[in-house]
């Protein structure tokens, strides 16, 4: 098995913690949550494109717009409260 092969892991891993922290009440921890989202998505990049997973790939471009959408929410809504 190759390196590259070894990326879906801490990949899951990643998103799992992520959507662990998007769901916290305290708006601290779901800027974390956003931000490892979009670790995610990289990891999960790198791999759709040695395996040439293009639908995953897409996917990962439009929830990386989500999850930079949803940072920016968050960061408006702690300047705001």
């Amino acid at each position: 098995m190759a390196w590259i092969d070894l990326v879906q892991w801490p990949a899951m891993l990643v998103t799992v913690v992520a959507a662990w922290l998007i769901a916290s009440q305290r708006k601290f921890k779901r800027n974390w949550g956003f931000w490892l989202f979009l670790l995610s998505n990289v990891l999960w990049i790198i791999w759709g494109v040695h395996d040439a997973a293009y639908a995953l790939i897409f996917l990962q471009l439009c929830l990386a717009f989500l999850n930079i959408r949803g940072a920016m929410k968050n960061r408006a809504s702690a300047q705001s409260g």
